[in-house]
C-alpha cells in the first residue's frame, strides 16, 4: 500500500455564531492545526443538523453565520478546504455502505443516542441513530488520519475506527486508522450553572457568551456568573466549579497556564476577578466581532467560499470513493 498522507478532518455543526466553549474547545485548535498539516479539511455539517428539528430558513442563516464566524476567527481557505458537507454527495453515499457493515446494537449503546432520544420522548429518528455512521463516512471519505474531537465525540471516533477496521478486514487494507487530537482546553461550563457545559441551546440567556457579543453583554454575563461564598480566587473544579470555570476561561483566552493565571489573580476577590476575565474575553473577541460584521454583509462571498471548498473536497473524495465502489463490487 502507498504511504499514508497526514490528513486532518474536523466538522462543526452550523448552530449560528459560535459561543466561547466552541471557540476555545474547537475553533482555536482548528486555526493552529491549519498551520501544522499540508492537508486539512473543515466541514460545516449541515446534514448532521437535520438530526434535531430545524426550520429551513434558520438552517440557511446558521450556515452563513457559522461560516462568517470561523473565517473571522482565523480559518484561512488557502490553508484548508472549508466546505459544506451536503455539497459533497459522497458523504451520504459512503455512509450507506458503512451503515451496511455496522450493527444496530452498537449504535443503540451510544450515550448520545440515549440522551437525545430521551429528550425527544423516545421517538428518535433513523438519522439520529445513524448519524455516528455518517460521521465515520465524513472522516473516512478522505482517508483522514487525525481528527480534532471534543470529549463528547470520542466514542463516535472509536466507532469510526471500528468501522474502518471492519471494512479493511472484509475488503482488504484500505482506510488508515484515524486518531483523535484531543483539545487540551477544559470543557467550558455554563456561567449560570457550572455543573453543565456551556451550550447554545441554554434557555438562560446569561449562561452563554457568544463570540459576537458586545463588550457590555460580556461584562454583564461575567458579572452575573454563578460562583460561591468564598471571595478568594482558587482553582478546584470539584468543590468550586464556578470560580474554576472562570480561571479555565481566563487561561484559555490568554494562553497562560492555570498557575500563571492564579498568580495574576492573587489578592483579587471574585467580583473583581470576574471583571478581569470579562476584559480578557472582550480583548480576544473584539477583532473577531468586527470581522464577523464585515463578512455577514457579503453573503455571496460566504456562499462562494463554501462552494470553492466543496469543489476541492470533491476532487479529493472522488478517486477514493471510486476505489471504494470497486472494492464493494459496485464497479
Amino acid at each position: 500500500p502507498h504511504a499514508v498522507v497526514d490528513r486532518i478532518f474536523s466538522g462543526i455543526q452550523p448552530t449560528g455564531t459560535p459561543h466561547l466553549g466552541n471557540y476555545l474547545g474547537a475553533i482555536q485548535n482548528w486555526v493552529r492545526l491549519q498551520e501544522e498539516s499540508s492537508s486539512v479539511l473543515y466541514s460545516i455539517m449541515d446534514m448532521h443538523s437535520l438530526t434535531m428539528p430545524k426550520e429551513p430558513s434558520v438552517l440557511r442563516q446558521n450556515i452563513l453565520d457559522t461560516t462568517a464566524a470561523i473565517l473571522a476567527c482565523g480559518i484561512d481557505p488557502k490553508k484548508c478546504f472549508l466546505f459544506r458537507q451536503s455539497l459533497v454527495p459522497e458523504h451520504a453515499e459512503l455512509a450507506w455502505i458503512l451503515g451496511c457493515i455496522t450493527n444496530v446494537p452498537r449504535l443503540l449503546r451510544l450515550p448520545q443516542w440515549k440522551m437525545k432520544c430521551a429528550s425527544q420522548n423516545n421517538e428518535g429518528t433513523v438519522g439520529l441513530l445513524t448519524y455516528p455512521v455518517l460521521q465515520a463516512a465524513d472522516i473516512l471519505l478522505y482517508k483522514s488520519t487525525r481528527v480534532p474531537v471534543g470529549e463528547d465525540q470520542v466514542l463516535h471516533l472509536e466507532l469510526a475506527q471500528d468501522i474502518a477496521q471492519h471494512f479493511n478486514k472484509k475488503y482488504g487494507e484500505f482506510f488508515p486508522m484515524p486518531k483523535a487530537i484531543l483539545s487540551t482546553t477544559k470543557k467550558i461550563k455554563s456561567l449560570r450553572d457550572p455543573a453543565m457545559k456551556m451550550s447554545k441551546s441554554d434557555s438562560q440567556k446569561l449562561a452563554t457568551v457568544n463570540v459576537a457579543d458586545s463588550p457590555e453583554e460580556i461584562v454583564l454575563k461575567f458579572r452575573k456568573a454563578v460562583t460561591d461564598f468564598t471571595s478568594e480566587v482558587t482553582y478546584d473544579p470539584e468543590s468550586r466549579p464556578g470560580v474554576s470555570n472562570l480561571v479555565s476561561i481566563h487561561a484559555a483566552v490568554t494562553g497562560l497556564s492555570i498557575k500563571e493565571v492564579l498568580q495574576q489573580a492573587a489578592g483579587l476577590d471574585t467580583a473583581r476577578y470576574k471583571m478581569v476575565v470579562a476584559e480578557s474575553v472582550i480583548q480576544k473577541f473584539a477583532p473577531i466581532r468586527n470581522e464577523i460584521k464585515k463578512l455577514q454583509e457579503d453573503k455571496y462571498h460566504l456562499i462562494k467560499v463554501l462552494e470553492d471548498g466543496a469543489e476541492k473536497a470533491k476532487e479529493l473524495a472522488a478517486p477514493i470513493y471510486q476505489e471504494i465502489r470497486r472494492l464493494v463490487g459496485f464497479q
